[in-house]
């Protein structure tokens, strides 16, 4: 038996599955206490606190929905799961709309309702954990649209908090879509020069022709087009901070005259014969790795040491996945506003499709995908039908085939359950097609029953 320290209240009428639930998470470690009408569950509520609760909706004497509400009415710190065997798609809705983290069908499987149970009472930590972290980030810090507590986003508050009030050139070094501008801002923000301009400049996305004016400014008649004098990106930053994003793409000559205008903040316009000066920041960022550009001779070795005095290094989503619930939920509720949607919650099934897809298009394509499922559901609860994944869905199939596992990867630390339900998921596809989408035949193939097949088929989301 392991040793726990939860306190769970079952709610059942029927006294079979009060003993068998009561018998199954005492095996586990759980303290236990059992109701059998939910008048009576009503109120040990009233007279006590629990960790969880976990009810029948069906009771003898009133519904369990109304045992939902009175607990989230006592304690809404109570994680509540409700399981039935009348399960259907409005029911779960209207259960998660009350507060309950899960709806789970009758019959469960033993060994998944405790996989359920263990990852309820995680999240209820792991959110009072964050409720913690975030009254003291609000306390000490202010990182406008930045999300995430994690300790990599934490170590990254750190330093922003260290750098933002020095002069010190910084170079954020991350992936696409890791939200590298949003640190950018957020060192501005708090440093002395907040109140002045936040000037970003896409290196990337300006034609080499037009850099050198983009950067500097030009003067009137300099080149053909040039009908007035322009300032340049630099002079408009003065006071200021300038973000070079994508610096790696600038060319070399542009490089060799960005140089002096970073080392020593002066240069000359297009066209021009009198230098400016100016009092500005960089920050700059990149998703190469410039010391290999350097080395290949496509980045200079000199502006390279000039714009790297300080690396920030963002991870990618793929290695912070503690913040992807905090950064849907954020999502969430910024596109349900933006549409006049009244979406409030994930469901938990929802959150762990999420959580087995590795985003490598990062935080930009998970707030793409949740604008889209934002827009696409019908109704007020995220559920994993709502998700726009069904591509990413068709690809996790169709690669399983070429897919290997390699034990010596556990040393290096793996992801069980997204492996084991991706080889699930491959066995009940190739079942069904066997069988030409006959459940019960297919029950059959994999040895299960017809119940079996069809909770796991709506466990992972597999169109029927």
């Amino acid at each position: 038996m392991t040793e726990n320290n939860s306190h769970i209240l079952v709610v059942d009428d029927e006294l079979s599955m009060r003993e068998l639930l009561e018998y199954m998470l005492t095996k586990e470690g759980y303290q236990i206490t059992c109701a059998g009408t939910g008048r009576q569950a009503i109120d040990l509520l009233e007279k006590g606190t629990y960790d969880l609760l976990l009810c029948d909706i069906k009771l003898g004497d009133i519904s369990g929905l109304d045992v939902l509400r009175a607990s989230m009415k006592n304690n809404p710190d109570t994680v509540v799961i409700l399981i039935s065997a009348f399960a259907t798609t409005e029911t779960a809705v209207e259960a998660m709309n009350a507060g309950a983290y899960d709806y789970v069908p009758k019959p469960f499987d033993k060994d998944e309702l405790i996989q359920t149970i263990a990852r309820a009472l995680d999240l209820r930590t792991i959110e009072h954990e964050k409720q913690q972290l975030d009254d003291q980030l609000k306390e000490n810090m202010h990182f406008g649209q930045l999300v995430g507590n994690s300790p990599a986003m934490s170590h990254i508050y750190k330093m922003i908090e260290q750098v933002a009030r020095t002069r010190t050139n910084v170079l954020i070094t991350g992936e696409s879509g890791t939200g590298k501008e949003l640190i950018a801002l957020a060192i501005h923000r708090q440093s002395d020069r907040c109140d002045q301009p936040f000037v970003v400049i896409n290196c990337g996305g300006i034609p080499e022709t037009l850099m050198e004016s983009e950067l500097f400014g030009h003067k009137k008649g300099s080149f053909t087009g040039a009908t007035n004098d322009k300032k340049g990106l630099f002079e408009i930053a003065d006071k200021g901070t300038i973000f070079l994003d994508e610096i790696g793409e600038l060319s070399l000559p542009i490089q060799v005259k960005l140089l002096r205008a970073v080392q020593e903040k002066v240069f000359k316009p297009v066209g021009g014969n009198k230098d400016i000066s100016v009092d500005i920041r960089i920050v700059s960022a990149t998703n190469k790795n410039l010391e290999k550009e350097v080395i290949s001779g496509g980045f200079r070795e000199d502006l390279f040491y000039r714009l790297n005095v300080i690396e920030i290094k963002v991870p990618p989503l793929r290695e912070r996945k503690a913040d992807l619930r905090s950064l849907a939920q954020h999502f969430l509720e910024k596109y349900s506003k933006e549409m006049g949607k009244e979406i409030t919650k994930f469901s938990s099934y929802a959150i762990d499709l999420l959580r087995k897809y590795d985003f490598p298009g990062n935080i930009r394509e998970l707030e793409n995908l949740l604008e889209r499922s934002v827009a696409l559901s019908t109704t007020n609860i995220i559920l994993p039908d709502s998700l726009a994944l069904s591509l990413h869905k068709r690809r996790w199939i169709e690669g399983f085939q070429d897919r290997r596992f390699d034990l010596d990867d556990v040393s290096r630390g793996v992801e069980l359950d997204a492996i084991l339900e991706d080889i699930e998921r491959a066995y009940l596809k190739k079942a069904l097609d066997c069988r030409n989408g006959n459940k019960n035949k297919a029950a059959e193939l994999l040895g299960i029953s017809f119940r079996s097949l069809r909770y796991r088929l709506d466990k992972l989301n597999i169109d029927k």
